[in-house]
Order: structure tokens, then sequence, then C-alpha cells
């Protein structure tokens, strides 16, 4: 059940974000997920999309240097503690995670956690072993 996220460098110049967003957007690709880590020359821009296959297209025209990674779509609870105890059963199980990011699905509900682990498919069955809901790529489709 993992999802493919797409992850490129991105220069830490001005435009440089918004040039690589319109080539989705030209392309009627649309974003579920982003999120970008920036160090002084680039960042890495990590995004789910609605439309991979097109986004893939839409990089490769651009000739955009990409990877797709497999991560964890996780359900926690919109509440304090939520996402924090998803990463202790990660953690309690072995499993390395290497970054995450989330968003909320409804407000004071539910929140979604991007998991980028050591090792997906023990990742997810750690996780469904303890009850925690897996978001298939349908699902954020559909969000």
């Amino acid at each position: 059940m993992a999802i493919k996220q797409l992850s490129m460098f991105v220069e830490n110049k001005k435009g440089a974000l918004a040039h690589v967003l319109k080539q989705f957007s030209d392309n009627g690709v649309g974003l579920r997920a982003m999120t970008i880590a920036d160090t002084k020359d680039f960042g890495i821009l990590r995004v789910i999309v609605d439309d991979r296959e097109g986004a893939i297209r839409a990089l490769q025209n651009a000739e955009i240097v990409f990877s797709v990674n497999d991560v964890i779509a996780a359900e926690a609870a919109d509440v304090p503690g939520g996402l924090a105890s998803v990463l202790n059963i990660l953690m309690d199980a072995g499993i390395d995670i290497e970054y995450t990011y989330a968003f909320v699905v409804e407000s004071g509900d539910r929140a979604c956690a991007i998991l980028r682990v050591s090792d997906v498919e023990a990742g997810e069955k750690v996780l469904s072993e303890a009850g925690v809901p897996l978001v298939s790529e349908d699902e954020i489709l559909r969000i």
C-alpha cells in the first residue's frame, strides 16, 4: 500500500520553486501534499500528486531531475501527541524514520502523516498490527 512520492532538488534561488510547480500546473497535475527542506544552495522538494504519470512527464519535459520513492501514509488523530504516538510505534519496533510531514484531513479529528522509513513493508506491518489506519494512494487522491 506504499504511496509514491516524487522528490527533486530545487535551487535555492528566486523563482525556482515556482518554476517546478508551474510545470505541474501547466500539465494539469494537482498537489495533494508537499514539503521542502532547504539549505543555503538548494532544497529538496517532496510531493504527492494526483497524477503521478503526468507529473513525471512534466518533470522529464522540463529536464528536472527527480526520483520516485515509496512512503507510508498513516492516519493520526488530530490532537496533541497524535503524530508522536504513530512515531513511537515505529521507534519501538526499531524502524528508523528518515523524515515525515503531515497535513490535517479533518480539523480536530484526522491527520495524515507521510513517513519515509528505513523499511516501508515492515513499517506498514507494524503500524497495521498496532491498529493505525494506513491511507491508500486512492484515499489521498480523494482528499
